[in-house]
């Protein structure tokens, strides 16, 4: 079975820009074939950023004004479910670092400008807990301390580091995103996990680095979507897009993405393989055997249905974003629903095919197993984990204040 036949009927309705896609698809097999050793290397290869960047990918989301495509947020979903499908760990880093560009661009003007104007293929990594407090100085902020799971930091020129402003005239203290340039901090090699080992999310350590207040976001603009930015770019919706209907649905996109490319290696070589020893059913053709074909009709259909509610989703978000009215608290949290129960329907089918691979398996080369360990990886992040955002989802549907992300 090819990958078209694995894609939901409803895309010959959808009527959205396949570009980035289909240049997507001329990688794929280039993806594929190093996902082992981009797993062992613990890193995504700079080949594969190199080649991203030849495609536009990173200036898919990208203002016009400097020099990217400014396209629809989901072109850039699909095309990432497409990268995921062959390398989680590359869709992971990709999607991030195409999505901080749109998360640039929501900071004032002149902290784009010290960004793209000094070098316009400038990527931006991110560690986004505010677990450290920023130091009120003249013109700014410092920071120091250590900032963890800064996925492709590797190949990143700068990095958006939460922290919490210190609370003034009154009011609270505030998280925020702080840009730094990759020359102000060190990278502290503690990423060794078991899944999505080759997104290199590793420690940034930050040691009194002063940042001028125009590189400053605060979280409250960024997940109204009411920003420096959409200011910036007024008249055009994708620069109003909140925070989190946004990013969060890269990060989606990466579990969807493994599950479809589970499902396409389960197929071609379950399909293929007879069963051996003295088993039940021994010296028959596996793809016979009914409990292997319902565990791929619930595969295919549980990938089919988180690529349509991950995508229905960001057109929702873009639709609203193009009347320039505010997100209420409903848009918001059905945004959030969608994207992790996007990751739990891929978690399940993951669950559904790898549990009947057999020893063959067992082998870390393995592509159903790594998608495997590699959709798990996306279903612990707090942003996607189901039990965190389905809680806050009941929450808001019984009357009460929802405790979470969104």
């Amino acid at each position: 079975m090819n990958a078209e036949a694995l894609e939901t009927v409803t895309d010959q309705t959808r009527s959205t820009q396949t570009t980035l896609k289909h240049k997507v698809a001329e990688l794929a097999e280039m993806f594929r074939s190093n996902a082992l050793n981009t797993e062992k290397a613990r890193r995504v290869p700079a080949a594969h950023i190199d080649a991203l960047r030849q495609i536009g990918y990173f200036d898919a989301v990208k203002p016009k004004a400097f020099g990217g495509h400014a396209l629809p947020f989901t072109e850039l979903v699909d095309a990432n479910i497409d990268v995921s499908a062959a390398c989680a760990a590359t869709g992971w880093v990709a999607g991030l670092l195409s999505a901080h560009q749109w998360l640039l661009a929501m900071f004032p003007k002149e902290a784009q400008a010290d960004v793209w104007d000094n070098n316009p293929n400038a990527l931006l990594c991110g560690s986004y807990a505010p677990v450290n407090m920023a130091d009120k100085i003249e013109g700014g902020y410092q920071l120091s301390g250590r900032w963890s799971f800064a996925s492709g930091c590797d190949n990143a020129q700068w990095s958006l580091c939460a922290a919490i402003l210190p609370a003034e005239n009154g009011k609270n203290p505030v998280p925020a995103f702080l840009l730094v340039p990759a020359s102000q901090y060190t990278i502290d090699d503690t990423w060794d996990v078991v899944g999505l080992a080759g997104t290199g999310s590793k420690t940034l350590v930050l040691d009194k680095v002063n940042v001028p207040a125009h590189r400053v976001l605060t979280f409250p603009q960024a997940v109204t979507g009411r920003t420096p930015g959409a200011d910036v770019y007024k008249g055009q919706s994708l620069f109003n897009m909140p925070l989190l209907t946004g990013i969060p649905s890269c990060l989606a996109s990466t579990a969807v993405g493994a599950a479809k490319g589970a499902l396409e290696s389960y197929v071609d070589s379950v399909g293929r393989r007879v069963t051996r020893g003295a088993v039940a059913g021994g010296n028959s053709r596996m793809a016979e055997f009914p409990t292997i074909q319902l565990r791929v009709a619930e595969a295919a259909a549980s990938v089919d249905a988180a690529r349509e509610i991950l995508l229905r989703d960001v057109e929702r978000a873009q639709h609203l974003a193009a009347q320039n009215e505010p997100f209420s608290v409903d848009d918001r949290i059905l945004s959030r629903r969608g994207q992790s129960f996007a990751v739990h329907l891929s978690l399940r089918a993951v669950e559904a095919l790898n549990a009947s691979t057999g020893g063959l398996g067992l082998n870390m080369s393995n592509p159903v197993q790594r998608a495997w360990r590699d959709a798990n990886a996306v279903g612990r992040h707090i942003s996607m984990n189901w039990d965190a955002v389905g809680t806050m989802v009941g929450q808001h549907i019984f009357g009460l204040d929802p405790k979470g992300q969104y």
